[in-house]
């Protein structure tokens, strides 16, 4: 039946015109999408009966070109109500008319923005915004939702999940792509045309960074999310986006514009955007086999060195002739080409290389073991034009204070402290741990407080703070009390079994947004044999999800269909709400379940292939490995490096490699991923290739990279030594840390973050103690360097551990320290903690500590304790940078 009225509705669309007030109004559109919708019309939900035409078509539209989860996992009547605030929109706002009809249907209309979650927002947004923007021009109303936005969200860094836009205003916070998912939303919702721009990786730092693009009368302009300036096409991120290599977007649709388009999907289509930002270069890439015939249909990737790997930023796909272009900022890029088997690689510099030939000469299975070095050049640094006049940043920092304001007096609405202890007192917890997860919380701690009261009356507290332990410190930020109460209820029987907290209990697997999937899961089988049938039984549609967004196990239960990762989750899910541990296997990222009727002792974790051999609970057994030993000698400048920082491992499947997760489970924060806690005895690895990278980056964003290929022999350990290629002569970065960390500020009633005192650029940072020698030392170097720092021009923060300390000090016995010093205390110890866990120092009570570092908390000098010619010492980076 649902067929049929689907069929009845593509024809309804493509007989309509355009002149006939239908919504979409080009023939060639209407055509593509009655196609789509057809060829979906067994699974696509019906349409609500209550939709007018208008309302029917921009649903269509919608329904054409979703991924299979969003259909599976919220309701029409969400779409319905995001079309109809749409619609509204454009009838209301006075630029509603001026919007070509394709760039409503790509940029206005459409739900989806990236990976958020999704909901209703642009609904309640439109109320709050309307009377904001009126009698605004079109730029005016772009400024002015963007102050909007920074009343209600401030960056904060968080975990890869994208929390909704509702979500985002509800805990005052965000980041990055968060922001710029919450201010498209929001420009949406007043009917302007906006896009999130991506950089999904930095070239000359180990970061990437989100913003938006908003349209306004025939031009695209560009600003940073909830990071009002007074005008528009200006932001932090000018002058990295000018050493950009990739910089994209992608619209939902089959878009038609006259950008560039580096790839699509039957769901999106991905442009690039680079040139808006940077000088670039396109290069031609020719793919050859061993005999010099074209190499039609090869896989190319384009790889951005970043986090110590090459990371794929765009993958395409060579033509008949074995060619592919690719456009990009002027550095270089590891360039890698395979068939599925066969592969090859060379590094292509954009903008001195118009060609490229990458001969497929490599083959997995070989046993080879060679490497390879590569010296990584990203785009120079470019300079930018401050646009604004004194008046007008006094203005916006008026604002922007006001803005603060607001935000800061909704946040002081949530549960207090005194509240907290109060709530904890009531239901017999410790105050402490009821603190510390209503204060993780934020705008989610009534529903935190419920579900923890409801836990205390089953008398479950215990197991509730241990469910609280395992999810992410976003799931505490948006999961109702009542999924939280589902998996809780759920679980409770199974208490005695193995892995429980780890495997059974918790409800996450991956960046999925958590549901209440365990009583759904009730008539589901319950034995492991069936759980793994009924899981094999998924019908794959890999192909309708082409970005991999999480489809939730429930969507999965609901259509029996979903893409490999969703029909893991389901099994996962399943097998954990019978009470049985799975997981995927935090190494090789295998999925396993636990035999619980193995004899006590024996390794009872079972691999589960629902692809191969293994799709059977009978089936299941080990993979061979073998385990790999990597030694390395401490540099100079290097004497433990970390994993994503200086060195990755991964694996070749399919004839690329991909990174897999390696870190010491038993070692404490930052010291997990440091190479010697990883290797510190032999790492099992299933057999197979393998490659290492490792990277040394310099302060101008050089990377000396070395690429090392080995294998791994079933029941044979391999051993590497690893080097971290350096140059003497040049500054190097040494480690990382949290520019957005907070002090108060001499004088100041509200602590503030390091970056927004010293700006963008490099700073100098320094924990001190006053009336000690060492300190007192220290400051007699940067006295006697006060010329020299203050002609460098760039902010240096000074913190005290108290406000006694701070009150303490007399600048006067020092001489005369530099002017562009800031003042402050180190309230609660918020930035010590952070340079204690991100740079690893051991004894946080050895001061002073100095830190030079820069706007993307690249460290590239750090010294503690007591140092004769500290300033010098400091000095010759910073003359060098």
């Amino acid at each position: 039946m649902k067929k049929t009225l689907f069929a009845a509705w593509a024809l309804a669309l493509l007989t309509a015109c355009g002149g006939s007030g239908r919504l979409v109004e080009q023939a060639q559109t209407r055509q593509r999408v009655a196609e789509r919708v057809a060829e979906r019309a067994d699974w696509l939900p019906e349409l609500p009966a209550e939709a007018t035409p208008k309302e029917r078509d921009g649903m269509e539209f919608l329904y054409a070109y979703m991924p299979v989860g969003d259909a599976t996992d919220y309701a029409p009547e969400l779409y319905l109500a995001n079309v109809r605030a749409s619609l509204r929109a454009a009838e209301e706002m006075p630029w509603g008319r001026t919007v070509p009809n394709d760039l409503f249907l790509h940029y206005v209309l459409p739900v989806r923005i990236n990976n958020e979650n999704l909901d209703t927002s642009r609904v309640t947004f439109y109320d709050e915004l309307k009377e904001r923007v009126k009698g605004l021009s079109m730029e005016e109303a772009i400024l002015e939702v963007n102050h909007w936005c920074h009343e209600k969200v401030i960056y904060t860094p968080s975990d890869g999940r994208t929390m909704s836009p509702s979500a985002a205003v509800r805990n005052a916070q965000g980041r990055c792509g968060e922001e710029s998912t919450f201010t498209v939303a929001a420009l949406r919702a007043v009917g302007i045309p906006a896009r999130q721009v991506y950089t999904p990786r930095w070239a000359h730092t180990d970061d990437n960074h989100a913003w938006v693009e908003a349209w306004a009368d025939g031009k695209w302009y560009y600003f940073g999310a909830c990071e009002p300036e007074p005008v528009l096409d200006m932001g932090w991120f000018d002058g990295p986006s000018k050493r950009g290599m990739l910089m994209h977007t992608k619209v939902f649709g089959d878009y038609l514009g006259d950008e560039e388009v580096i790839g699509r999907t039957p769901l999106h289509t991905e442009i690039n955007v680079t040139h808006n930002y940077a000088p670039v270069a396109t290069a031609t890439i020719v793919v050859r086999d061993t005999t010099g015939a074209a190499v039609p249909g090869a896989s190319v990737d384009f790889g951005i060195y970043n986090y110590a790997e090459f990371y794929p930023a765009v993958r395409k796909k060579a033509d008949a002739e074995g060619k592919t272009t690719m456009t990009a900022g002027l550095g270089d890029m590891l360039v890698w080409a395979t068939d599925g088997a066969d592969f090859g690689y060379e590094k292509l510099s954009f903008g001195k290389q118009d060609t490229l030939v990458i001969v497929l000469n490599r083959r997995g299975g070989a046993g080879e073991s060679y490497a390879a070095a590569f010296d990584i050049v990203p785009p120079a640094e470019g300079k930018t034009a401050d646009r604004v006049t004194p008046e007008q940043r006094a203005a916006n920092g008026l604002r922007l204070a006001q803005e603060d304001s607001i935000r800061n007096a909704y946040i002081s609405g949530w549960m207090s402290k005194e509240d907290a202890f109060a709530l904890a007192q009531r239901i017999g917890a410790d105050t402490a741990r009821v603190w510390n997860a209503i204060s993780t919380s934020r705008g989610n701690w009534a529903e935190i407080a419920k579900f923890l009261s409801e836990a205390a009356k089953l008398g479950e507290l215990i197991t509730a703070f241990d469910l609280l332990d395992v999810v992410s410190t976003k799931d505490l930020q948006d999961t109702p009390a009542a999924v939280l109460a589902d998996h809780l209820t759920g679980a409770t029987a199974y208490k005695g079994r193995p892995y429980f907290k780890e495997y059974i209990l918790n409800p996450r697997v991956g960046r999925e947004l958590l549901v209440p999937y365990r009583s759904a899961m009730a008539s589901e089988p319950a034995t492991i044999e069936e759980i793994i049938l009924k899981a094999k039984g998924v019908e794959l549609v890999d192909s309708l999800n082409p970005s991999r967004l999480p489809i939730s196990a429930l969507g999965v239960q609901r259509s029996g269909m979903g893409d490999r990762a969703a029909r893991d989750r389901y099994f996962i899910a399943m097998a954990r709400s019978k009470g049985i541990p799975a997981r995927h296997e935090p190494v090789t990222g295998r999925l396993q379940y636990y035999d619980l009727s193995a004899t006590c002792g024996v390794d009872a974790w079972r691999n589960v292939d629902f692809d191969g051999e293994a799709a059977s609970a009978a089936a299941a057994s080990a993979v061979p490995r073998g385990t790999l030993m990597v030694n390395y000698v401490p540099s100079k400048h290097n004497d433990d490096p970390k994993y994503y920082s200086h060195f990755t491992v991964a694996r070749f499947r399919n004839g690329r490699y991909e990174t897999i997760e390696l870190s010491d489970p038993d070692a404490d924060m930052g010291a997990a991923g440091a190479l010697s806690s990883i290797f510190r005895k032999p790492v099992v690895l299933e057999a197979g290739d393998y490659m290492l990278t490792s990277g040394t980056r310099m302060a101008d964003g050089t990377v000396l990279s070395e690429v090392r290929f080995f294998p791994i022999e079933a029941g044979r350990q391999t051993t590497i030594d690893m080097t971290m290629r350096e140059d003497d002569n040049a500054v190097q970065v040494i480690g990382t840390m949290n520019p957005e960390s907070k002090f108060l500020a001499q004088g100041a009633t509200e602590p503030q973050s390091i970056l927004s005192t010293t700006g963008r650029g490099y700073f100098v940072l320094a924990l001190l103690e006053v009336k000690k020698e060492p300190t007192n030392h220290a400051l007699r170097d940067i006295a006697a360097l006060k010329t020299e720092l203050e002609q460098w021009g760039r902010g240096l923060v000074f913190l005290f551990p108290t406000a006694e300390q701070l009150a303490a000090f007399d600048a006067s016995e020092f001489g005369e320290l530099p002017k562009t010093i800031t003042y402050g205390v180190d309230k609660d110890g918020e930035v010590a903690g952070m340079l204690r866990q991100s740079l690893e120092l051991t004894n946080m009570n050895d001061l002073p500590v100095f830190v030079v570092a820069d706007t993307f908390g690249r460290v590239v000098f750090v010294s503690q304790g007591y140092r004769i010619g500290l300033g010098e010492q400091m000095m010759k980076v910073i003359r060098s940078l």
